[in-house]
C-alpha cells in the first residue's frame, strides 16, 4: 500500500495490534503484515520510528528482554494508550461512515 494512503492511520494500526498483548518489533510488522492479508507490508524504517514516537508520547511502554541470546524491545498499551486507541478507532468509523454515504450513490468502480 502507498505510503500517503496509510499517513494518520499507522497510530491507529499500531495500537490495535498492541491491544492484544505485548510485542517485540519485529512481531508487530509480521502482525500487521498477516491481519492485512499483506496489504500493510511495511519496513523497519516506517514502524521502529512509530513505536518510538509513541512510546515517547506515552501511548506505549517498553522494555528490553533478552530471547534466545538475542535483545529485543518489547511494546506493550499503556492505560493512555487504551484510550487513544478507543478514539481513533471512534474516529475511524465516523471518518469510514461519512465515506459510505458519500460513495453510497456511486456504483463502484463504475466511477470515472
Amino acid at each position: 500500500m502507498r505510503g500517503q494512503a496509510l499517513k494518520g492511520h499507522l497510530d491507529l494500526l499500531l495500537l490495535a495490534i498492541l491491544a492484544d498483548g505485548a510485542k517485540h518489533g519485529y512481531a508487530v510488522i509480521d502482525e500487521l503484515r498477516t491481519r492485512s492479508d499483506e496489504t500493510f507490508d511495511l519496513p523497519e524504517g516506517t514502524v521502529y520510528p512509530a513505536l518510538h514516537r509513541l512510546d515517547k508520547a506515552g501511548l506505549l511502554a517498553s522494555e528490553w528482554t533478552v530471547v534466545q541470546g538475542r535483545r529485543r524491545r518489547t511494546y506493550r498499551l499503556t492505560d493512555r494508550g487504551r484510550g487513544a486507541l478507543g478514539e481513533q478507532r471512534h474516529a475511524w468509523q465516523v471518518f469510514t461512515g461519512a465515506v459510505q454515504s458519500v460513495l453510497g450513490g456511486v456504483s463502484w468502480p463504475d466511477t470515472p
